[in-house]
């Protein structure tokens, strides 16, 4: 008796559509991701993706998703869970932004378009580890800056970096643009060398250090108290550490 192909299911048909979204999407480009296209791709009549993802910005959204997901995925692979040196984790973690977003370039496109719009698990999976990163290190003594502005560069640098990389035309492209790239956000953000906080001028970096070291729940303090110094460090870490008559 012949036996009958396993029976598709919500979740496997919307994988599957998702997954020729982002084959169409790669080979060419946000064009050919029309409704029609992907469903042929994906073996469904071109209904079942308004019911699964409301319309197109739906589809992308779940596009992005998944994009977010493949990354992290990645990125965890290769993630390690205590480094020596924060400084070169953080030009790995770096590299690795720009690695993907160089040779997935329509898939990074539209992950980036859709962190706007309520980003999820997966993105925040990946803006976790990278806070994880500016915290070590601010408790390290290396970073020069605000830690909520360090991630900013952090990411505007990457992204920025892809987005020029790919409007440059491929003959004119030098691999020392991204090198040099990174290695300016490095010194944007950290120090030369590690300092003591208390063997430097000023409070803002004991309030750096001392901020990025606090633990996540409150054990000694209540939730009220670590709300207030966390927002006492945040004022003088932002203080520059210039001194007041």
């Amino acid at each position: 008796m012949p036996i009958s192909p396993p029976r598709d299911t919500p979740d496997s048909a919307r994988r599957r559509i998702v997954e020729a979204a982002v084959e169409l999407l790669e080979s060419g480009g946000p064009e050919a991701v029309s409704t029609r296209a992907v469903a042929a791709a994906a073996g469904v009549q071109p209904p079942a993706i308004y019911r699964h993802f409301g319309d197109k910005d739906g589809l992308l959204e779940a596009v992005a998703e998944y994009g977010y997901a493949q990354f992290l995925e990645s990125k965890r692979a290769r993630l390690d869970p205590s480094p020596e040196d924060p400084v070169e984790e953080l030009r790995r973690g770096w590299d690795m932004v720009v690695e993907f977003g160089v040779s997935r370039p329509e898939l990074f496109t539209v992950m980036n378009r859709a962190t706007g719009s309520g980003p999820d698990a997966a993105h925040r999976a990946g803006l976790e580890i990278l806070h994880g990163r500016v915290r070590r290190l601010a408790a390290a003594g290396w970073l020069r800056v605000d830690e909520n502005l360090a991630a900013q560069i952090i990411q505007a640098t990457g992204q920025g970096g892809v987005a020029t990389w790919h409007a440059t035309p491929a003959e004119r492209r030098d691999p020392a643009l991204l090198t040099v790239l990174r290695e300016s956000m490095i010194a944007a953000v950290t120090r030369a060398e590690p300092m003591v906080p208390a063997a430097e001028s000023g409070p803002a970096p004991a309030a750096r250090a001392l901020r990025a070291a606090l633990p996540d729940d409150a054990g000694v303090l209540s939730d009220a108290e670590q709300r207030l110094l966390r927002e006492w460090l945040t004022r003088l870490a932002a203080d520059g550490g210039t001194p007041h008559a």
